[in-house]
Order: structure tokens, then C-alpha cells, then sequence
């Protein structure tokens, strides 16, 4: 009787706040309908009716503005990051990407937070976690890697309704130090490029340091790619790198990549990356009479292979006709920087040297986004097209950069790789 003399009646729907038996103040919300059909209807109680209204008040704002958690499992960091990272997160991304998730997930942030309560996680209880990290000896990187995929997945859980708020965007993420990038100059370029003439596969080197393109891009070409005659090539697919199972029932007691048996589990090729590292590039000539010369040579090989050789059609093809793995890429461009005496650096900073060499000539910032492939958020859809125009300009410039001008062939006869324009 008492409790009915506090309550307050409202219409259906409507939040109520009272006075139990029990001498505490309870508020009931009504924030939407579940699964049933039924109203989900929210029930908060404090110690006095102040208090319990403002938690009602609060609860009708989160309803309001659709940040309201929904009903149901309370989900733990672990339970929500491993239902992300295996069912979630490989629909939207591709497989490297579902490496550096899982690693996040379950070498980081599972046995760092993975007990805390989803809904109950602070920014404090994260920048605490970047702390330990790096004390340690975790690098800043890979701890910023953990923050990027930790924002990922709660953002997802907020955009459910498990979350109503997404703490990793408050903590603050650990500071990166951006390694300044010392792309090869224009006499390490010709310098590589004349080592590689000694080399099989020269135009491989060619197409990296010329036209910036990414390893798994330039190890996915096929000659179907490539239009000699118009000078362009069209990148597709990007070729990947091998994961393995075993096929003895794991009982070999070796890791799965060195079993006896083992069975490969991903496509030789995919998609490439974006839709802008989907792109058609122009090929200066000098670039183009290398492919017609490759060409030449990789027709030597296939008639020495006879019936070992497998024609898939590679644009940079084994010696029997199959695709070059990028280790066996990896280790052939270190080689060539030795055999030209050109400082050590990473095979990607190749692609670095071809995007500082077309900004130097000058070239528009949307022509070297297209040829490069990069992508944003915010400027994908401007920069997905290059008009043929524009790709032959940027050809013939990066030509008359690396390579001599036509009609002054060194005399040995080598490809042109000596004097820049001024």
C-alpha cells in the first residue's frame, strides 16, 4: 500500500519513479520493444528519489540519442573480441588485415583486458594497458597497432547497441614516431638498374622502382595486364603470401608451413587492396621495350623447360613457368642491392622512390595518388580515374628521368639508365 501511495502512475510507456518496500527509490524506462514483442522496459534503483531520477533522466537521453546498451548477455572484452575478430571483422576486410587483427586481439588486448566487463571498461583501464606495453619493450607501433584494432571492434559493438559509448576513443593513444621515409636517388635508381640487367626477371626491378608498385601487385601481373602497344598496365590482383595446414592430422610435430604433407589454405592471388589500387598505369617506353625484352627471354625459358614449364601466364614467372613467392622476391632485391652497392633498405621503399620521383617532376597530387594506388576515406571516389592523357604525361616525365633520352644509348649497349633531364 505504501509503494502504490509513492508511485507515481503514468501512462503506458511512460517512466514511473517510486518508493519501494524495500526504502529504496526505483525508476522504470521504457526504452523500446525486444525481440519477443514485449516493451523493454529499464528498471534503475538509488537511495533516494534525486538520485533515481537523474538515472532515469539519463536513460531516456541514451534512448533518445540511440546510445542505449541493448538487452540481453552482458558482454566481457574477451567474449566481444573473439566474436568480432572470428565472425565479424572478415567480412568487411581482407586476409593481411585479419592477421594484424588477430594478433591484436589475441597476443594484447584478450590477456591484457579481456576480463573487464564490456560495458563497465574505462579509457583509464586502456591507456593503462598502452602503458605496460610499451614498458614491456613493445614498440610504439605495435601498440598503436592494438589501439587501431581495439577501436575497430568496440566502434562495431556501438554501432550494435552492446556499447553506448566507445571508451578506446577517449583513451589516448600511444605516440607514434613516423620514421622518416630516405627514398634511393636518382644515381641509386640507375645504379639498380644497371645491376639488374645482369639479373633474370630485370624488368621486375624496373616496374618497382619506376612505378612504385607494391610487391604482392608486381608478383600478381599477368601478361594479359600488360598492353604494350598503348603502354599501359592494368593492376588487378595482388598475389599473397602462402598460409598453410597440415595434411597429416598434425602429427608430424612440426609447424604447419614445414609439414611433409601440408596443404595450402588461401588463393594464390586476390583482389587488390582498394578499389583505387585497382588502376591502370602508363608505361614509359623505355619500361615498355624491358617487358618486350622480358618477354623475349621468358619465351627461352619456357622452350629450355619444356614439359616442366607451367604456364599460368605470370608476368614474372619461375624458371619452370610458376609465380615467384614473395620470399624468393624479398631475397632477390637484397641481393640486387648488393651486386649495385647501393645502401640496404626494405623492397617497399622502392615504391617510395617512384612516388617522390613523380612529386619532384611535378606531377599533380591526384595523378600520383592514381598511379600509386593510395586511397582515403574522404578522397577515394576523386581519385579512382586517370584519364589516358595524363598517364602518358607522367610516363614519358618518369622516362626522361631514370632512363637517357631516346637516341642517346650508351655505347655498350646496355638499357638506358644514365643521365637524368635538367
Amino acid at each position: 500500500m505504501a509503494e502504490e501511495k509513492n508511485r507515481t502512475r503514468q501512462p503506458n510507456g511512460r517512466s514511473s519513479v517510486y518508493l519501494g518496500k524495500d526504502g529504496r527509490w526505483h525508476g522504470r524506462v521504457t526504452v523500446g520493444i525486444r525481440d519477443d514483442g514485449r516493451p523493454d522496459r529499464r528498471h534503475v534503483e538509488r537511495k533516494t528519489k534525486a538520485e533515481v531520477t537523474k538515472a532515469v533522466r539519463e536513460l531516456e537521453k541514451q534512448r533518445d540519442t540511440g546510445k542505449l546498451r541493448k538487452p540481453g548477455k552482458r558482454w566481457t572484452v574477451a567474449d566481444w573480441l573473439t566474436h568480432w575478430v572470428e565472425t565479424i571483422a572478415p567480412l568487411a576486410v581482407n586476409e593481411n588485415t585479419m592477421v594484424g587483427y588477430g594478433v591484436a586481439v589475441r597476443k594484447h588486448l584478450i590477456p591484457a583486458l579481456g576480463a573487464h566487463r564490456l560495458d563497465r571498461l574505462e579509457p583509464e583501464h586502456i591507456e593503462r594497458f598502452y602503458a605496460k606495453m610499451q614498458a614491456r619493450g613493445s614498440a610504439a607501433a605495435t601498440a598503436h597497432q592494438a589501439h587501431r584494432t581495439f577501436r575497430t571492434a568496440l566502434n562495431e559493438a556501438v554501432r550494435r547497441g552492446h556499447l553506448a559509448e566507445n571508451p578506446v576513443r577517449l583513451a589516448k593513444a600511444p605516440r607514434v614516431n613516423e620514421e622518416e621515409v630516405e627514398p634511393y636517388t636518382v644515381d641509386e635508381v640507375r645504379r639498380l638498374l644497371t645491376a639488374a640487367q645482369r639479373r633474370r626477371n630485370t624488368a621486375r626491378w624496373a616496374v618497382a622502382l619506376a612505378l612504385g608498385l607494391r610487391q604482392g601487385e608486381a608478383l600478381g601481373l599477368k601478361w594479359t595486364d600488360v598492353d604494350l602497344d598503348t603502354g599501359i598496365l592494368y593492376v588487378r590482383r595482388s598475389r599473397r603470401r602462402p598460409r598453410y595446414a597440415h595434411g597429416c592430422g598434425d602429427t608430424c610435430g612440426r609447424k604447419a608451413g614445414y609439414c611433409p604433407d601440408r596443404r595450402r589454405t588461401n588463393p594464390e592471388t586476390a583482389d587488390t587492396k582498394s578499389r583505387a589500387g585497382r588502376r591502370a598505369v602508363g608505361l614509359p617506353p623505355q619500361l615498355a621495350n624491358l617487358l618486350r625484352q622480358h618477354r623475349v627471354a621468358q619465351d627461352r625459358e619456357r622452350q629450355a623447360a619444356g614439359e616442366q614449364w607451367t604456364e599460368n601466364g605470370w608476368l614474372f614467372a619461375t624458371v619452370d613457368g610458376r609465380g615467384t613467392s614473395p620470399r624468393t622476391d624479398y631475397d632477390e632485391w637484397k641481393e640486387l642491392l648488393t651486386d649495385a652497392k647501393v645502401r640496404d633498405g626494405r623492397l617497399h621503399d622502392a615504391r617510395h622512390t617512384a612516388a617522390t620521383v613523380l612529386l619532384i617532376l611535378g606531377v599533380s597530387e591526384r595523378a600520383v595518388m592514381g598511379l600509386m594506388g593510395w586511397s582515403t576515406t574522404a578522397m577515394a571516389a576523386r581519385y579512382q580515374h586517370m584519364v589516358d592523357s595524363v598517364r602518358s604525361d607522367v610516363a614519358r616525365q618518369v622516362d626522361g628521368l631514370i632512363w637517357t633520352p631516346a637516341g642517346d644509348e650508351p655505347d655498350d649497349g646496355a638499357v638506358g639508365v644514365l643521365a637524368p633531364t635538367r
